[in-house]
């Protein structure tokens, strides 16, 4: 997959390789190289998203799949201490429309993660 970063490709077939990076490493975050890893593809993806939300929508039949680099990400920024920007993901994710799959949704994470925060 990390081979076809550099590769050009539609935007639907980008977006889900950046997911499934992010996906692959995140499991394996406890590992340094993987936490860089998947900081780096989030980020990307994070940076490429507005651009591949039409297409993503038209394919979907008018809605966003789930998209789970948002709650990854997150996660990982809180584990490393980066609440603000964790709290910044999920805000991205809400201006989206973006579900992670839990009842609470991105609202009841950024409440956690001010819960962890206020903890350190």
């Amino acid at each position: 997959m990390l081979a076809a970063l550099n590769s050009k490709s539609n935007k639907i077939d980008r977006h889900f390789l950046l997911m499934s990076i992010v996906d692959a490493t995140y499991k394996k975050r406890s590992d340094p190289e993987m936490s860089r890893l998947c900081r780096d593809v989030a980020e990307l993806h994070l940076r490429e998203f507005p651009n591949m939300v039409k297409p993503l929508k038209k394919e979907m039949g008018g809605t966003l799949p789930r998209v789970t680099t948002f709650q990854n990400y997150a996660t990982l920024l809180t584990e490393l201490g980066e609440t603000d920007r964790a709290i910044g993901v999920c805000e991205q994710a809400i201006s989206y429309g973006l579900q992670d799959g839990t009842l609470a949704g991105f609202e009841g994470r950024i409440e956690r993660i001010k819960k962890a925060k206020a903890s350190q």
